[in-house]
């Protein structure tokens, strides 16, 4: 079974307004909510396909119902930790004439030294398959906490892959994880420099395989993604879309390299199942799951290339 562990979830109002302007009136075309957060996207991407996926993190117990419906019915099994007080609010506006979406985060709770001590023996009870750890820290939780967690599940056989961003990223590659999903902005704040172009991405992948980890997968939105080892680059572009959606699009993403994982794929068709995932959730409506059959009938319209 697969596990992910999201440490700072959030219910997702999407609210879709044409023309979306800062300083001015603004018009909700529609609206809708979901339980959220990048590990629970990713979890619920893979269960919605077919893998066996459990959850971890924290959630606020005074608005698990959310949660719960949602994991029940995806089939994903539910081992978060309640905390006192609600899961954060996470506010999407979509505009859908400039293919744009804005996000609005709020601030998550604070777990106490009790509740991280907790998490991480659940996390130092799995054995063996693939772990994904992925999104932002709660407030008042250790920037060092997943290279921590990543050293515990190297030790237990357990393969990882990180999503996340800033010191909490920079601080996890020490512990050299398999595979790591920023998209180009997050890899540039990390190395300190613009990325133009195709082959400034593959270039500054390639110094992060150099420093140990297994593969980089480096997400570009129109411009496709690219996907490093040390033996191989390949690139993805997927089709012109009518975009939906894109809640949980990068994260879909990160479901399709590990489901790709699990199938023993090598590089180019793992881009090609990646990509698909994300072409997937980007062209669903905001709530509705997309399975095996959407995911399907993305492949083939995924461009891959070797460089």
């Amino acid at each position: 079974m697969t596990t992910t562990v999201t440490l700072n979830p959030a219910i997702d109002r999407t609210l879709t307004i044409t023309g979306f302007k800062t300083g001015a009136v603004n018009r909700v075309e529609k609206a809708s909510d979901r339980a959220g957060g990048k590990g629970v996207n990713v979890a619920a991407a893979l269960a919605e396909n077919g893998h066996a996926v459990a959850a971890l993190g924290f959630i606020g117990r005074a608005n698990e119902s959310s949660f719960i419906s949602f994991f029940a019915a995806r089939g994903i099994e539910d081992r978060c930790l309640r905390l006192p007080g609600e899961t954060r609010m996470g506010i999407k506006i979509f505009d859908p004439f400039r293919r744009e979406t804005t996000d609005i985060n709020f601030p998550g709770l604070t777990p106490a030294a009790a509740d991280l001590d907790a998490l991480r023996g659940q996390i130092a009870a799995l054995s063996g398959g693939w772990c994904v750890l992925a999104g932002s820290l709660p407030p008042e939780v250790p920037s060092d906490v997943y290279r921590e967690f990543i050293a515990m599940l190297k030790q237990r056989g357990v393969r990882t892959v990180l999503d996340s961003s800033g010191e909490a990223l920079r601080e996890a590659l020490r512990a050299a994880p398999d595979i790591i999903k920023p998209n180009v902005h997050e890899l540039e704040a990390l190395l300190g420099r613009a990325l133009l172009g195709e082959a400034a991405v593959i270039a500054a992948a390639r110094e992060l395989v150099a420093g140990g980890v297994g593969m980089v997968a480096v997400s570009r939105g129109a411009d496709g993604a690219c996907f490093v080892t040390a033996s191989e680059i390949v690139t993805a572009v997927s089709p012109v879309v009518d975009v939906r959606s894109t809640v949980g699009a990068g994260d879909a993403m990160v479901a399709g390299i590990v489901a790709a994982q699990l199938r023993g794929l090598p590089l180019a068709e793992c881009a090609r199942l990646a990509t698909a995932y994300s072409l997937a959730a980007l062209t669903r409506s905001e709530s509705a799951p997309h399975g095996r059959d959407e995911v399907e009938a993305s492949l083939e319209r995924v461009r891959i290339a070797s460089v």
